[in-house]
């Protein structure tokens, strides 16, 4: 028998890699020559770089960077193994979790350690980029990392602005001769599930601004900023990036990408399982098993479950799914192909319990055993 195991990582809990050794356990706890293909899997959010570096047999690499608050941060990318390709989540530049809580501010939070990534990958020799969106502290339209890159973004008195959301009303100028020249040579695709236009109601300062810190009147001020910036970009560059699906995309970062790098926005999940050759692997496979720490609602809007469901219902090879909770919003799940899926909780627990990684590790193995004790039952019963 063989089988497939993507399942993403139990956010708060244990890695796609830890998860994944944990099923492979309990499958062969009770079929010794089973033959498993384990490929670690992410969304296109965190965890994007262990699974595909890992997926690839690529390497990280470390590099001290300017994090959000304008202060030195060490973060890390990946070099996937065909040694061209770098992997890079923008949250590892400028994430929500390196900045503590009474400090988060989105007029100063700064995107320009996601260009200082980019460009010591471009000194490595990579000219083809993945990038993941999410988790973003910052609201500054991606002004920060296109600086860290050469471009520089000038006031009234041609001087560079403020970093921050703060500098964009400011902004009147783009000038574009210092930008690093092999920056032409590059492509990206980025990682966005989000279709947010990036000023308005809809836009990245209202709809994603609260959580980064930002109160009404900030909202304000960094929704004018992000319209400045849009009509500054269509006067200079001759673009429009206010309406490109996913422009708010963490603060204005799918715009920059797309608009200023001419990046290809693309689901998460669609991007990663394309690079790991998911539906190649498939090939032969007799069961899928996938998962993440909760099954609901929002798994059916496209997070990594259903991409992996879909691709092997796609092949007719039915799908297992495991979670640490299921919600009734889940039931949707079974149309859209996945053929069962089950909570790894196998008692009433506390949360903080649930979520130790130890525990999790042995709910995932002892509840896949069980699973596979009754489909050889069913085997043997079906040869008799």
């Amino acid at each position: 028998m063989k089988i497939l195991i993507a399942i993403d990582s139990f956010k708060g809990s244990i890695s796609s890699i830890d998860a994944s050794e944990a099923i492979s356990l309990g499958i062969w706890d009770v079929d010794h020559e089973a033959e498993i293909v384990a490929l670690p899997l992410a969304d296109g959010g965190e965890g994007t770089v262990e699974a595909l570096v890992q997926a690839t047999e690529g390497q990280f690499i470390h590099k001290e960077v300017t994090g959000p608050l304008n202060e030195k941060v060490d973060a890390v990318y990946g070099i996937l193994g065909d040694k061209k390709t770098a992997v890079i989540e923008a949250a590892a530049a400028c994430g929500l979790p390196l900045v503590p809580l009474n400090k988060r501010n989105p007029l100063i939070t700064t995107t320009y350690g996601v260009g200082e990534l980019i460009r010591d990958a471009i000194n490595k020799g990579c000219r083809e980029f993945v990038i993941g969106l999410g988790g973003s502290a910052t609201n500054d339209a991606g002004v920060g990392m296109l600086q860290a890159l050469g471009f520089s973004f000038l006031t009234q008195l041609n001087e560079e602005v403020s970093p921050g959301g703060q500098g964009l009303r400011d902004i009147r100028k783009i000038d574009t001769k210092h930008v690093i020249p092999e920056l032409k040579a590059c492509t990206f695709k980025v990682a966005c599930d989000v279709n947010n236009p990036l000023y308005g109601p809809n836009g990245a300062a209202f709809i994603f601004g609260p959580q980064k810190g930002a109160t009404p009147e900030m909202i304000k001020e960094l929704d004018k900023g992000l319209e400045t910036f849009t009509r500054i970009v269509r006067q200079e560059l001759g673009k429009d990036i206010h309406n490109i699906d996913g422009a708010g995309a963490a603060g204005g970062l799918g715009a920059a990408f797309a608009g200023l790098l001419d990046a290809r926005l693309q689901s998460g999940i669609e991007l990663v399982l394309e690079i790991i050759g998911m539906e190649r692997k498939m090939h032969g496979a007799d069961l899928v098993i996938t998962g993440e720490g909760k099954l609901d609602g929002q798994t059916s809007m496209g997070k990594a479950p259903l991409g992996v469901a879909k691709l092997a219902h796609k092949h007719k090879i039915p799908v297992i799914a495991l979670a640490g909770c299921i919600t009734e919003e889940a039931d949707r799940l079974n149309e859209l192909g996945i053929t069962s899926f089950f909570s790894i909780t196998n008692r009433p627990m506390a949360l903080e319990e649930a979520m130790d990684p130890a525990v999790t590790f042995n709910n995932l193995r002892s509840t896949t055993t069980q699973l596979f004790r009754l489909l050889k039952a069913v085997q043997s019963n079906a040869k008799m």
